[in-house]
């Protein structure tokens, strides 16, 4: 594909997936721009560029009197355009992932309150398909912290319902179990009676979630339900599957559980399957989850 036709899909990406202002995507893209060009003049290509060109190009930034904080923005458009590129699989790796920032102080993620959280559910309408899948989808999202990918990947086989885990694949196909609360699995229970209903397209028989029409469901659909449900409650933030991720992580280090759990489930660190039985103890990690995530503290039954 060519590199205007990558940069057109990324544009998209940053609009439906993203939800991103209009301001701030022309910001990424006067930045992506700069990268372009750098890319044109050195005969290179988004596929085959590498961290010391990336590096190259920042020092060729610094020298212009660019400051710090456009580099940090530069630097972080760099990482989110390559990790759409391997998102869509146009690479296996990210070339930015190692370059660090100017130091210009934390911005902190957007993370939503388990009121916001309830309210986000309670709009959604249940006596439907559409709705019943959703409700799975974002009590799922929330209660194990995935990425948008691990979700719209999840296969039937990669549920343990009497085990109370699911196995994800994550960056760089490395698996790992998470454990999954019994809200979310009860949600999901309710999901596969109407998906049961549902005429499945082949190759698509073992994708857990799926859309009317029996594909598996992307990743925009799931963005798309997300902002209207979030504009329906009345919240006002941008909300993403990574805003999610993002409050499940801080819910449980703000009720105690233990720093170590929280990067393993997350998927910060190398882990395996068999991992999980040695690495960590499968009791004490699933008891940390049962312990401190609010969707365990208290079943709600809609």
């Amino acid at each position: 594909m060519a590199q205007s036709q990558i940069i057109e899909s990324y544009r998209r990406h940053l609009l439906l997936e993203k939800g991103l202002s209009s301001h701030t995507i022309e910001a990424y893209m006067s930045d992506l721009q700069k990268l372009t060009s750098f890319v044109d003049e050195h005969d290179l290509s988004f596929i085959n560029i590498e961290q010391h060109h990336l590096e190259l190009f920042l020092a060729q930034l610094y020298k212009s009197g660019i400051a710090p904080r456009s580099i940090a923005r530069v630097i972080s458009g760099m990482k989110s355009f390559f990790r759409f590129l391997m998102m869509d699989q146009y690479r296996d790796d990210n070339p930015a992932e190692l370059i660090e920032s100017p130091n210009i102080g934390l911005k902190l993620p957007v993370v939503l309150t388990l009121e916001e959280i309830d309210k986000l559910l309670g709009v959604i309408d249940l006596s439907t398909a559409e709705g019943t899948r959703n409700y799975a989808i974002i009590e799922t999202l929330y209660s194990c912290g995935l990425r948008i990918s691990e979700l719209t990947n999840l296969r039937f086989s990669d549920l343990y319902p009497d085990e109370g885990f699911i196995r994800v694949e994550g960056k760089g196909s490395k698996q790992r179990l998470i454990p999954i609360s019994e809200t979310a699995l009860t949600k999901i229970g309710n999901w596969l009676a109407f998906r049961s209903k549902i005429s499945i397209k082949k190759g698509h028989e073992d994708m857990l979630f799926v859309s009317s029409r029996g594909k598996a469901i992307s990743r925009i659909t799931v963005f798309y339900y997300l902002k209207q449900y979030a504009e329906m409650a009345g919240l006002n933030k941008v909300i993403s599957p990574h805003v999610l991720r993002h409050s499940f992580a801080t819910h449980l280090l703000e009720r105690g559980a233990n720093i170590r759990v929280i990067q393993e489930m997350l998927g910060h660190e190398k882990i395996t399957t068999t991992e999980i039985y040695t690495h960590l103890d499968r009791n004490f990690l699933r008891q940390e989850i049962i312990e401190h995530h609010p969707r365990n503290k208290k079943h709600v039954e809609r």
